[in-house]
């Protein structure tokens, strides 16, 4: 798909320190990113044209307490500037938290932030925080996306100094990975500052504004993926020193000294990993910097999501545990011995030499008893040991052979097991109205881990939100386009902890849809890990296999859930 030259939209918000959130002087809330057309963070040029032009702008008049189409209850202003403002605010009809940008409906920016927040909403990527709706609603235009209350920005990280090796990895490749997707979706970011990417409890970074951030700021650039490609570069960059790569200081960190350009990681601070410093060198090779090795530069998110890939992979750092200090007795654990004195409770005495054990007539006896016994059962176990020897050879019968290798115990020969081509893929929707995210199931069956039928998040209850059409869950049903005998089932799921069956079709079944037309069960309802390895005991001949869903684990927070599936795969 083509490259977009502008941006779609800023989504979630985290705590109220957006990259967005900013006050009137152009800082944020707590004063650690400028939001100025001039600010050095951004490589986009601003398309509501001189920065004196945007004073012009009025941004809508709103208070705390006021409902957006009779559902969204503001709370607390985190941004007012440029003509819009963002908002914390209560979803009343799903009891939740959500963050709103406003915007005046005759906003010169109006209509591109609601195509880029509906078009960042179609993306439908986990990685991405989500838009939850755009509306134009008589006067104003506004855009609710998610909030994270459990997420902490990249900004609060570097706060407290620079990251571990294994941590930037995870960056870099987790956030490299994202845009590359988005990119291959025609959407870019333009805005991926530290303040639009985010790290949940679970150690899964977010990124927040794809698109919106951009359109709310009016940023376009001549090449979206060179611009996003080098701003991961600086995050990573960013992420291993402390240090805002760029001379100017920006987002809460210090900038390089003045006059001597872009310089290495390891050589603004010792200690820093080698295959990361120069990823971060080639990522920001755009802005004129040299690689310290002679690979060529990533221009695309793509190319560094495949450089990353192609490291060495950086293994978590070993947990330490603290040493257990030595047990001391003391005197009033031991007891006082005759005519000694009394002393302090906690002084720290020797402790007295146990007797050697079984010294007793009793012990003595044991001790035969036990001998005697162990005697006993070495003799009966070497004689059954040599019955079932003699047994087994069958005497001088010469028809009596060992089964071969490749061979079951009934002298059958196992058959190898081979995938069986899958015709097509379906989302398994009881209700059969309303079908979850059809367009992505294809992705459960084509070969690729690294892709996923992912379901939305859903609030309060594991079982599908205890929604009404989604009581009876989902799933995906795979069609092998005839009868086929099936032997095991392997699939990867997108998340562990899913609740799940595996259930086969009846012979003769065509288009089937309900649970009920899955009448042979393959496996029992149970939950699941991140990964399910199934081999049938008897071979069932069957064209559809229903992978059923019908709890969802959490997704990273309590109350909300979110399953999925990565690949299935069938062999006969």
């Amino acid at each position: 798909m083509a490259e977009r030259s502008t941006a779609a939209v800023d989504v979630a918000d985290n705590s109220g320190d957006d990259p967005l959130t900013a006050k009137a002087d152009g800082t944020t809330a707590d004063g650690a990113e400028t939001l100025d057309a001039t600010d050095t963070s951004s490589r986009g040029t601003d398309g509501g044209g001189e920065p004196g032009d945007e004073t012009s702008l009025t941004t809508p008049e709103l208070h705390s307490g006021h409902k957006l189409a009779r559902r969204y209850r503001l709370e607390e202003c985190v941004t007012r500037l440029d003509g819009f403002s963002s908002w914390r605010a209560v979803d009343e009809k799903l009891r939740r938290a959500v963050g709103v940008h406003v915007l005046s409906a005759d906003h010169p920016r109006g209509r591109s932030v609601l195509a880029a927040a509906r078009s960042s909403a179609l993306l439908g990527d986990p990685r991405f925080v989500q838009v939850l709706d755009a509306v134009e609603d008589d006067d104003l235009v506004y855009v609710v996306h998610e909030w994270l209350p459990d997420a902490t920005e990249l900004t609060a990280l570097l706060a407290s100094g620079p990251l571990e090796p294994y941590d930037c990895y995870q960056l870099v490749s987790q956030v490299s990975q994202a845009m590359a997707a988005a990119h291959r979706e025609g959407l870019a970011h333009l805005r991926l500052t530290p303040g639009a990417v985010l790290r949940t409890s679970t150690g899964q970074y977010r990124i927040r504004g794809l698109a919106v951030n951009a359109a709310l700021r009016g940023i376009t650039v001549d090449q979206p993926q060179r611009t996003d490609t080098e701003a991961i570069g600086a995050l990573l960059y960013a992420a291993l020193t402390q240090r805002w790569p760029y001379e100017n200081d920006a987002h809460g960190l210090s900038g390089l000294p003045k006059d001597v350009g872009l310089i290495a990681p390891d050589q603004v601070r010792a200690g820093v990993h080698r295959g990361l410093s120069d990823l971060a060198m080639r990522a920001l090779v755009n802005d004129g910097a040299t690689a310290s090795r002679q690979d060529p530069p990533c221009t695309t998110p793509d190319e560094l999501a495949k450089a990353v890939a192609a490291m060495p992979r950086i293994r978590p750092p070993e947990p330490t545990f603290p040493a257990v200090p030595d047990f001391q007795r003391t005197t009033y654990q031991q007891g006082y011995g005759r005519g000694q004195q009394h002393q302090s409770v906690t002084a720290v005495q020797p402790a007295p030499p146990l007797p050697a054990p079984l010294e007793t007539r009793t012990g003595r006896a044991l001790k035969w008893t036990v001998s005697a016994l162990l005697i006993a059962a070495l003799g009966l176990g070497s004689w059954q040991i040599a019955d079932r020897l003699l047994d087994q050879s069958g005497g001088d019968d010469p028809g009596t052979t060992q089964p071969s290798p490749g061979a079951s115990s009934d002298g059958k020969a196992v058959r190898p097991l081979n995938p069986l081509k899958i015709e097509d893929a379906q989302v398994f929707d009881p209700s059969g109205r309303d079908p979850i995210r059809p367009e992505k199931v294809g992705n459960t069956v084509d070969g690729d881990r690294g892709t996923a039928w992912v379901t939305p998040e859903y609030h309060g209850y594991p079982n599908f939100g205890n929604l009404t059409d989604r009581r009876d869950g989902s799933g995906v049903i795979v069609d092998l386009g005839s009868e086929q005998e099936v032997s095991a089932v392997r699939a990867h799921l997108y998340r562990s902890g899913q609740t799940l069956q595996l259930r086969a079709a009846g012979p003769g079944a065509t288009d089937p849809g309900s649970l009920s037309d899955f009448p042979q069960e393959l496996t029992a309802l149970k939950q699941a890990g991140d990964s399910l390895d199934v081999r049938l005991e008897k071979p069932v001949r069957t064209r559809y296999v229903l992978l059923h869903i019908t709890e969802l684990p959490t997704d990273g927070s309590p109350g909300r859930f979110r399953g999925g599936v990565s690949e299935i795969e069938v062999l006969g």
